[in-house]
């Protein structure tokens, strides 16, 4: 999530995070991932939620990464640096701009056609009266599932596209696997949503795809580690 850094400090207390270990980690991370960070702070999340999280904010040179402060109370370092690199990963491969670019070509369209839905569904001589309201309640309400539908299909890809980036800048499918079963205690989430709940409002791949994914990844790299053993009496 980038969101410019004139906003965040009305909402929240922002406090730069000391040197050390934790803050050379997301540099270096930053660093890697080719996005160029000023600064790392700690939010204090923890007065408003319980649900551990960081983002990366800013524009331009303002750039800089935010963590919840439960994130760093309640999670291991290597945990942290997950979070961290799958927040990278979306600035690295542009996903707000892209979303924005999504609901800017997509909402005067929905729009459109919500209007054009009302005057169908509404009575013909209805326009520009009270009388016209229900109908064009009907129409945004028909249209925005359907718009919330097609993102929630571009959502879950980003998200796992994130997640694969992470581990591929971690290589720490364990720790990977170890946080997404306790983030989803920690945010009471549902591991396994039924199928057709997460295919039509699932924002996010689930609990089990991403554990899935760690393991598969792990599997990779362990595969590759052995293929690169050099093989006895060679």
């Amino acid at each position: 999530m980038t969101t410019p850094v004139v906003l965040d400090p009305l909402f929240n207390k922002f406090t730069p995070l000391p040197a050390g270990e934790t803050r050379s980690a997301v540099l270096e991370l930053a660093r890697r991932a080719g996005v160029d960070v000023g600064q790392v702070y700690v939010m204090d999340a923890s007065r408003r939620t319980t649900a551990a999280n960081a983002y990366v904010a800013g524009l331009g040179r303002t750039k800089r990464v935010v963590l919840y402060d439960n994130l760093l109370e309640d999670f291991e370092p290597g945990q942290v640096r997950l979070v961290v690199a799958h927040e990278l990963g979306h600035v690295r491969y542009r996903d707000v701009a892209h979303g924005l670019l999504f609901l800017a070509i997509v909402a005067p369209f929905g729009m459109l056609a919500a209007a054009r839905l009302a005057e169908r569904l509404g009575p013909r001589d209805a326009l520009g009266s009270a009388a016209a309201v229900p109908a064009a309640v009907l129409g945004v309400g028909l249209m925005a599932p359907a718009v919330t539908f097609v993102s929630n299909q571009l959502s879950r890809a980003v998200e796992a596209r994130a997640d694969a980036y992470s581990l591929e800048l971690t290589g720490e499918p364990e720790t990977f696997i170890a946080f997404q079963k306790r983030i989803t205690l920690q945010n009471v989430a549902d591991p396994d949503p039924p199928d057709a709940t997460h295919w039509l409002l699932g924002t996010h791949p689930t609990t089990l795809e991403r554990i899935g994914l760690g393991e598969r990844f792990g599997a990779t790299a362990a595969g590759r580690s052995r293929a690169a053993e050099p093989r006895a009496g060679s």
